[in-house]
């Protein structure tokens, strides 16, 4: 039975990775900072699918949480076949109105977090020929958003550069970068969602199950709808100071978690 690791596992995107790999029949390995409810979930997946669920509690803003991440799934005797970088969280403010503490924590937990972890699992998927890693980033990549849609954007950068480097040794990479989804991560960040249009909120669930179909198919990018497909490809056609200046009205940060 293959084991798939999932960090921010506990609400959101990643609460719904793991049910649909639990229910598939993956093991998995559910990290977050919050043991108690990490045990709950563990213990929910378990009793509803029968597989093994294992926690690992990490708080990725810090050095010991990286570290004992890149440890799990970096270990030769308990691999990982399927790493799910889900962390992350947003901040309300503009640029200077944010602590900086704030915005250090976010490329620790986006990209150094990411890059360690990726690199963990990556090699030791190499050394036994498959494996597969997918980092949650999100169309704010593509949008001129601070430091989340610049954390985002490097995220989708490296993941699919790794994934050219990967290429051949069995090892798949996939960055994943949905756009509005119903998710406790815009409470969590004290941000007022309400302007948002109903059409552009998407459903965790499906964002999944297109995640996986896309993984599945050899991509390394998956913008899984087809309204924010449409929304993506006007970006590359629309002039950079408007997209600044619209991203600029539409508020600090924004993402799917």
């Amino acid at each position: 039975m293959t084991t798939a690791l999932i960090t921010g596992a506990t609400a959101g995107i990643g609460a719904a990775f793991a049910r649909r790999l639990a229910r598939d029949g993956h093991d998995v390995v559910l990290v977050a900072r919050n043991t108690e409810r990490l045990r709950e979930q563990a213990a929910e997946l378990h009793d509803q699918h029968g597989v093994e669920a294992s926690v690992l509690t990490a708080d990725l803003s810090g050095e010991r949480g990286i570290a004992a991440l890149g440890e799990r799934v970096g270990d030769r005797d308990r691999p990982v076949d399927l790493l799910v970088n889900n962390a992350g969280f947003g901040t309300k403010g503009r640029f200077l109105e944010v602590p900086m503490a704030d915005e250090l924590t976010m490329l620790r937990v986006h990209c150094e977090a990411v890059l360690r972890s990726t690199a963990a699992a990556a090699e030791a998927m190499r050394d036994r020929g498959r494996g597969g890693i997918v980092n949650v980033a999100s169309v704010a990549a593509f949008l001129p958003r601070g430091t989340y849609g610049a954390s985002k954007a490097w995220i989708t950068q490296f993941t699919q550069g790794v994934a050219n480097d990967m290429a051949g040794t069995g090892v798949r990479l996939m960055a994943l970068c949905p756009g509005f989804v119903r998710t406790e991560f815009h409470t969590r960040a004290g941000m007022d969602a309400e302007g948002v249009p109903g059409w552009m909120w998407l459903d965790a669930g499906r964002v999944v199950d297109a995640a996986l179909a896309d993984l599945a198919r050899g991509r390394t990018l998956s913008i899984p709808d087809p309204r924010y497909k449409a929304l993506m490809g006007l970006t590359r056609l629309a002039p950079r100071g408007v997209l600044a200046r619209v991203s600029s009205r539409a508020g600090r940060d924004y993402g799917p978690h």
